[in-house]
């Protein structure tokens, strides 16, 4: 049996940088990841420009460089690219992980992590320590309402060139989707804004505040404020006003294509099954938050996997120093 001393189940910039800093300290590694490199950054809208400067986004000590203020999405593409290049990081691509378990081995206990590629192949690898920093965008935030499934509905934004001269209604408040509603605007489609609160979110980018206000004051993109989702039907959306009990009334809205841009989040039922405990209401993990360690002893949290349903609490730039406090911890048990 190979015994690796940490498998990092991930391939973000959290668990690279967990991979590069537990190399470094001479600990054998390996990561798995179910999708392409950074594969929550590649799943980006192509034109995507970062919220925070280059320094902010680096990991390994590496420079990111880039001719403007805020990096693009491929930029970050190419610099991760980079990294792993450059350290050398052993990762294992397409590739998700099903399971893990416990078993003992000799007097101690090691992790057995299952494993299946998109061929259908099965692995099984052993490892002393785990680190699961899968990030959440796999898991949208669903509104559980009829028709959510329909082929023309989405949560994720790609381009607006696709829905040109489309009628789109685009659910949510936040970064998302207030910059997909005006790339739509601007690429000739009819937009609809859909949000449960009454104005967009408070965390909303400076840049993007003004734009999406006087887009929707002049009536360039219509909003309905303070409105709920009830029902997606093939060619339009039933909305009412939000709030308690039964709506007073109702509106269909006709729809081409809806973007469900309503946020993600960390998987909870994953975590339980490999023994974590997670909070019933948030969905957050038991960890040190000193040491990233979760309940299960030699289990480990890093980036989003430590949120929960909070996922605006962790970003690249603080969850990328999560994986320096796992190594060194892993280190002084394992040695290097």
């Amino acid at each position: 049996m190979s015994l690796r001393d940490v498998l990092i189940v991930g391939a973000g910039p959290s668990g690279l940088a967990t991979a590069i800093a537990a190399k470094q300290l001479g600990l054998d590694h390996l990561v798995l990841e179910r999708g392409t490199l950074v594969d929550g950054i590649y799943r980006f809208p192509p034109q995507m420009v970062f919220f925070t400067t280059p320094e902010l986004l680096e990991i390994g000590g590496l420079p990111m460089t880039s001719p403007y203020e805020k990096p693009t999405r491929d930029e970050a593409l190419r610099y991760y690219r980079r990294v792993v290049d450059t350290h050398q990081v052993q990762v294992v691509l397409h590739e998700e992980v099903t399971g893990i378990e416990r078993e003992a081995h000799g007097s101690d206990t090691v992790f057995v992590v299952e494993s299946r590629t998109p061929r259908g192949v099965t692995r099984a690898r052993h490892a002393r320590a785990v680190v699961l920093a899968m990030g959440y965008f796999e898991h949208p935030n669903l509104l559980g309402v009829p028709g959510e499934d329909l082929p023309h509905v989405s949560h994720f934004y790609g381009e607006a060139h696709a829905h040109y001269r489309q009628r789109v209604v685009v659910v949510g408040g936040k970064n998302s989707a207030c910059e997909a509603a005006l790339e739509l605007y601007r690429a000739g489609v009819d937009v609809t804004l859909v949000h449960r609160h009454g104005a967009v979110g408070d965390s909303v980018k400076y840049w993007v505040r003004p734009d999406i206000e006087n887009r929707i004051a002049e009536g360039s993109i219509r909003a309905r404020f303070q409105t709920r989702v009830m029902e997606i039907r093939p060619s339009s959306v039933i909305v009412a006003p939000a709030g308690e009990g039964a709506p007073s009334h109702t509106e269909e809205i006709a729809a081409d294509a809806v973007l469900l841009l309503t946020g993600y989040h960390a998987d909870p039922e994953f975590l339980r099954r490999a023994g974590v405990e997670v909070d019933d209401e948030s969905w957050a993990p038991r960890y040190d938050p000193e040491t990233f360690e979760t309940n299960v002893p030699n289990l480990f949290v890093a980036g989003g996997q430590v949120a929960g349903k909070r996922t605006g609490s962790i970003f690249i730039e603080n969850g990328r120093f999560h994986g320096e406090a796992i190594a060194r911890t892993l280190a002084a048990r394992f040695g290097g």
